[in-house]
């Protein structure tokens, strides 16, 4: 009987398609870079024929638009590990809040930097939560609960100081709260990348300890990890990004629940695979929202931030009502 000569099938290593997903997302995201900068002026034009004058208003809008997307998304993806719950968003614990307050306040009274005022009011909040959290306890529902405490306040005074001020404030406020890129060039990037570069050293190594902390806080301690620790390392990332990102454009909420979810949903993954993921989602698709918004409502330029509220809504509901039935 005659042997028969088996040829092995060639199968295509991990190695090589991970090489090969990274080299699609880079295609993907020069690709549309560049047709975001082409976008002004209710038309598109290629970018290589852009003058000086031009370019300076485009560039900061798109790399402020990445950047916002970027970290918005990681502190989401977290911030989901961190409750065990698909629901979470960075605007939970309040720092959004402290932040458009801080925003306000220096609109209302001068005399502060509206960067510095944005990320001052994330970082106090913060760790005026992580103190409460410390020495009243609560466990993971009572840092929750503060969360929507402190939010509910801070919104309650940004009310206030709105009711209080002038027209052209209010304008100026309304603005800003609504999540827009309009003002983007007018403060320095370098700032707010120093505060996102921070919170990603931070957030990136934990992915082994948010994996274990989905588990349970039991079951996360029975693998050895200091749930203590690891949660207030999550709870000041999350406000070095998402402080940042609120300095940059104002409060833009939805897209860090959105992509996170929609990334596990198709694809799984350990956190910190899928916090990588989420940061390059989502800069890709603020970017997208922000250039399509741009391009068919001229002349008006629409907050990003509506946009993302008028597609998050729906999202939300569909999400809730699928968490419900599991």
């Amino acid at each position: 009987m005659a042997n028969t000569l088996t040829v092995p099938t060639p199968v295509l290593s991990s190695k090589y398609k991970h090489s090969l997903y990274y080299l699609v997302a880079a295609a993907i995201s020069l690709l549309l870079i560049w047709l975001a900068l082409g976008i002004g002026f209710g038309d598109w034009s290629s970018p290589n024929h852009l003058d000086d004058t031009i370019w300076q208003l485009r560039y900061p809008r798109v790399v402020t638009a990445l950047l916002v997307g970027m970290a918005l998304s990681v502190s989401g993806a977290a911030l989901q590990a961190l409750f065990e719950n698909p629901l979470a968003d960075p605007s939970l614990i309040g720092t959004s809040g402290g932040a458009a307050l801080g925003v306000v306040l220096a609109l209302g009274f001068g005399g502060v930097g509206i960067p510095l005022a944005a990320f001052s009011g994330s970082v106090l909040v913060c760790l005026f939560i992580l103190a409460c959290h410390r020495f009243l306890g609560g466990g993971q529902m009572g840092l929750l609960i503060l969360g929507f405490v402190i939010s509910a306040f801070c919104a309650a005074v940004v009310s206030l100081i709105l009711f209080m001020s002038d027209d052209m404030v209010l304008r100026s406020a309304t603005n800003w709260l609504s999540g827009s890129m309009a003002e983007a060039g007018f403060v320095p990037l370098r700032y707010a990348m120093i505060s996102m570069i921070l919170g990603l050293a931070i957030l990136l190594p934990l992915g082994r300890q948010l994996d274990g902390l989905m588990l349970g806080e039991a079951a996360a301690k029975s693998l050895g990890i200091k749930v203590g620790v690891v949660r207030c390392l999550v709870v000041i990332a999350s406000a070095l990004l998402t402080g940042a990102a609120v300095s940059l454009a104002g409060v833009i909420g939805f897209i860090g629940m959105m992509v996170p979810n929609l990334l596990a949903i198709l694809f799984g993954g350990g956190r910190m695979r899928l916090m990588i993921w989420s940061g390059w989602l989502g800069a890709i698709l603020l970017l997208l929202i922000d250039g399509t918004a741009r391009h068919v409502a001229y002349p008006v330029d629409v907050p990003v931030g509506i946009v993302l509220a008028l597609l998050g809504g729906p999202f939300f509901i569909w999400l809730f009502v699928r968490s419900s039935r599991r």
